[in-house]
């Protein structure tokens, strides 16, 4: 006999909590922050490099590495994905 799950999901639960929407958001901005450190990487880019690539501030791409800094402006990250030869694409579901 297979055991039922008691109780709600793990997003369930943060619903419940009121939580959802922040949490959901710190994690696509954790995401997008290890997608750019890795194009980076895989291009061979300094921060300097990147942020000149850019035409920002370094402070301004440490902000958009840094994991907890949700405020990051999608023309920011439009400028990183292209910097790195990439496209950013958003979908709502």
């Amino acid at each position: 006999m297979k055991k039922k799950n008691i109780g709600s999901s793990f997003d369930g639960w943060l619903r419940e909590d009121g939580t959802y929407a922040e949490v959901t958001a710190t994690a696509i901005k954790r995401v997008l922050a290890r997608q750019v450190e890795a194009a980076m990487k895989e291009k061979q880019f300094s921060k300097a490099e990147m942020a000149r690539r850019m035409h920002t501030s370094r402070a301004a791409l440490d902000r958009l590495l840094d994991p907890t800094y949700d405020a990051v402006t999608l023309g920011t990250l439009r400028k990183a994905a292209a910097a790195v030869g990439r496209e950013l694409r958003l979908e709502l579901v």
